[in-house]
């Protein structure tokens, strides 16, 4: 099964109608964009949590301010890089740059959308064997279908293989 079903049309829906007026205006019009949709849902098999090595993924554009450059939240056709932060990360050593989410819960309580606390509790009470060194942080806005499915998704396996991932959480902003 593919990740997008019938990405041909998705991609020349794309380029005709939403990219098309963004390239001649210079604006995002969202109600000429065509979300993708598959009609079959994407599946594999369960895991053990609790014998489990787990990889937090972020979609909430979080970096590490100090070290790390910023995403580029202010391009309109998205940024399609990833950021690995430490598990050991103080929570207030990462900023958020996302222009596309309110920020007010994120800005209370980084746990909301980076929960590293939270998840090494888990491992403690022994729910989740174990966390991977890193987490995986990215900009969840991301217009182009097609650089998700080949420079995204592509980098974000890689670097789930580098960490040694059996399993993933993905917190979306």
């Amino acid at each position: 099964m593919s990740v997008l079903e019938d990405r041909a049309a998705w991609e020349a829906a794309f380029r005709a109608g939403w990219l098309a007026h963004y390239e001649e205006t210079g604006t995002a019009d969202w109600k000429r964009y065509n979300r993708p949709t598959n009609q079959q849902a994407i599946g594999g098999p369960g895991v053990d949590l609790a014998a489990s090595r787990l990889l937090l993924i972020s979609s909430a554009g979080g970096y590490i301010a100090a070290s790390q450059k910023a995403f580029d939240a202010e391009n309109n056709m998205g940024d399609y890089t990833i950021r690995r932060i430490p598990m050991t990360t103080d929570p207030t050593e990462i900023a958020f740059a996302h222009t596309h989410y309110d920020h007010t819960a994120v800005d209370s309580d980084q746990q909301v959308l980076v929960p590293l606390g939270h998840l090494n509790d888990l491992v403690r009470a022994g729910t989740i064997g174990a966390l991977t060194p890193n987490m995986i942080s990215f900009m969840g806005y991301q217009p182009d279908v097609s650089r998700v499915l080949d420079t995204l998704i592509p980098a974000v396996v890689a670097a789930a293989k580098a960490e040694g991932a059996q399993a993933a959480l993905l917190v979306p902003s």
